[in-house]
């Protein structure tokens, strides 16, 4: 087992941001869990031992001076994992509100870039490297009908991926992406159980048959955080069951 490091993982109220922090956390590391919601966040860092914070990573004014408090307060940030995302608003491109668009745009690509740019810069001072794992989409390289506001959103998360990694990698620092196709949360299982037509409609599109479980979200990063893929940057990993293969 390595030495433990400290994890920042953002949208860490949710199903795969809390599995992606057990994850770490099972492997011996100390995890900060970002997000909006502060009770949410608290409820659920208390839960499985993480320290929660409460930040709006879309506020340029407040999340980059929240972020470095955080990063100098626990004697550096070691790993960042950008997944905090919006994905609820959705519509055909003659019909889709630009102010819902705007607000995707916001929260997936701005609020990446935000908080990318504030570790990184502490990751740079501390002078040790780091990884950033971000959580894209297979969304933004196959495209879904009325879903391309968030998909298009999630093709500049790949696109920052690899804009990251080209400027950091002289510092050491690895900059990859985790792209999964849809992931069974508790809010999806909710939305489409087992058996229903709406289930069935997607696990019909991917070859293996049925949806990404949290948990292997959750594998991808750990893996690509880890030193095992020591020599993996600018990469977007697709966690899809093989979907982008049809």
């Amino acid at each position: 087992m390595s030495s433990p490091r400290n994890v920042i993982v953002t949208g860490g109220a949710g199903g795969i941001g809390r599995s992606i922090a057990e994850a770490f956390i099972e492997r011996g590391d100390r995890v900060i869990l970002a997000d909006l919601d502060t009770e949410a966040v608290t409820a659920v860092a208390t839960q499985i031992g993480a320290t929660p914070l409460i930040v709006d990573i879309t506020d340029r004014d407040t999340a980059p001076a929240i972020l470095a408090d955080a990063a100098a307060g626990h004697g550096g940030i070691d790993v960042l994992v950008n997944n905090a995302g919006l994905l609820s608003l959705h519509g055909s491109i003659t019909e889709l509100d630009p102010a819902d668009y705007e607000a995707t745009l916001r929260v997936n690509v701005l609020g990446t870039f935000l908080v990318t740019q504030t570790v990184a810069k502490a990751m740079i001072s501390a002078g040790k490297g780091g990884v950033i794992v971000n959580i894209s989409s297979i969304g933004g390289r196959q495209p879904t009908p009325g879903m391309g506001g968030y998909e298009s959103s999630k093709a500049a998360v790949d696109s920052l991926t690899r804009w990251a990694a080209i400027e950091l990698a002289g510092h050491g620092i690895r900059v990859n992406a985790v792209a999964p196709g849809p992931v069974l949360t508790p809010m999806l299982a909710m939305a489409m159980p087992e058996g229903s037509e709406a289930r069935a409609a997607w696990e019909s599109r991917i070859p293996l048959k049925a949806l990404a479980a949290t948990t292997d979200v959750a594998a991808a990063a750990v893996f690509l955080a880890s030193a095992d893929a020591g020599h993996i940057t600018g990469v977007s990993l697709p966690v899809d069951g093989g979907q982008l293969l049809t």
